[in-house]
């Protein structure tokens, strides 16, 4: 029978909120102090990212591994304010709809909270609160769909690639964002693009065809004031099978 090893909680990073590595005078490298310092950008100055660092970014993206190295990945990128301007004012006309119907902070009314119960039973990963709350904010003008950013960068991925294509998509979009992170650039993720991503209007915009679908975005700007500070993250328990057969949990 295996053993379990209660493993006792390191000292927390004060400034980072991390778990500080064990070793004794361990420091993080550049990655992974990348990595811990990036924020998600929601105030964007109004100057434009150069078209360089934008190839720069996604050739970061491009180098993402992927299932069978099938490189499922297409990438738009949209810095004409008017095309973003149209995007957002659609999508908020799709939240408003989405609200109407399924306003689950409102389930006395007649019918909502029956259809949201069904919703969350046939789409659970579709009806979590945070981004159906999201959802409406941006119904009611509440938020922007890429926060006012200059550039927005589309990722589309090949369907009939083998594996999970969006999650390669999912791999390269981070790969983009650390690296406009160590750039001094700001980063947002944002799928509402997918409320408008089936529309043959942007369909054909965008030029987006089979066997390709629009999985997410990335907004790109230039950090408008002080970010964010950090987010507190749950310590998540990981079960460990060591060499010696022993199994121990590690916070």
């Amino acid at each position: 029978m295996n053993k379990i090893v209660e493993v006792a909680l390191p000292d927390m990073d004060e400034e980072m909120g991390l778990i500080v590595p064990p070793e004794p005078g361990a420091a993080f490298n550049e990655v992974e102090d990348t990595i811990y310092r990036r924020r998600s950008i929601r105030y964007y100055k109004k100057k434009q990212v150069p078209e360089y660092l934008v190839r720069r970014i996604i050739e970061a993206g491009r180098f993402a591994p992927s299932a069978g190295n099938a490189q499922p990945w297409k990438f738009i990128v949209v810095q004409d304010a008017s095309v973003i301007d149209e995007m957002t004012a659609d999508i908020v006309e799709e939240s408003k709809k989405i609200k109407k119907l399924l306003d689950y902070t409102q389930p006395g009314k007649s019918g909502r909270s029956g259809l949201v119960r069904w919703l969350q039973k046939k789409m659970p990963n579709n009806m979590h609160p945070i981004p159906f709350g999201a959802v409406t904010l941006i119904a009611d003008g509440k938020l922007g769909a890429w926060h006012g950013a200059p550039t927005v960068i589309l990722l589309a991925a090949d369907m009939r690639a083998p594996g999970r294509p969006p999650l390669d998509i999912g791999i390269a979009g981070q790969n983009i964002v650390l690296t406009a992170n160590s750039l001094g650039l700001g980063t947002c993720w944002m799928s509402f693009i997918t409320l408008i991503a089936k529309k043959k209007k942007w369909l054909k915009k965008l030029s987006i065809q089979y066997p390709y679908e629009l999985i997410t975005s990335i907004a790109v700007g230039y950090s408008h004031g002080t970010p964010d500070g950090h987010v507190e993250r749950e310590t998540q328990a990981i079960d460990w099978l060591a060499e010696d057969g022993s199994f121990k949990v590690v916070y």
